[in-house]
């Protein structure tokens, strides 16, 4: 009966493929450098992959202006560039560190500070010995 299951579930399943092979370069140098500059930018639909990772819509249509560009002669830079100035930071999985992000990069510092900070005084206020069961019968 498992192996019958199991047999099922392995018909039905459908791989779930990311890229379209008509979207592919034919050079494979050129396609390495496609799917580079595309693990570099976030699919603003699925949140934390890439686009090369993503089968939604908008990723395709990344995909496809990473690819345009490219074609158009584009240095990486520039195709990054391109889709920074149009998306924001939020395109990009590594974040730059300027002036608008200062929080989102110090936060972590900022909690685990909090947490060590809490730690000492809470430490601090225990008491520094356990009370003997003779203190503790004359409460």
């Amino acid at each position: 009966m498992t192996r019958l299951a199991l047999l099922v579930y392995l018909l039905c399943a459908v791989p779930a493929l990311a890229l379209d092979p008509g979207e592919m370069f034919e050079d494979p140098a050129m396609e390495a450098r496609a799917r580079e500059i595309g693990r570099e930018l976030r699919c603003l639909v699925c949140r934390n992959q890439s686009i090369f990772d993503s089968n939604a819509t908008l990723a395709h249509d990344l995909r496809v202006v990473v690819r345009e560009r490219m074609i158009a002669g584009d240095s990486d830079e520039e195709v990054l560039d391109y889709v920074h100035d149009r998306f924001g930071d939020y395109v990009l999985l590594n974040p730059p560190v300027d002036t608008h992000t200062y929080v989102l990069w110090a936060a972590p510092f900022a909690f685990l500070g909090l947490g060590v900070l809490g730690a000492a005084l809470y430490m601090r206020g225990r008491p520094r010995t356990l009370p003997s069961a003779d203190e503790e019968a004359l409460q």
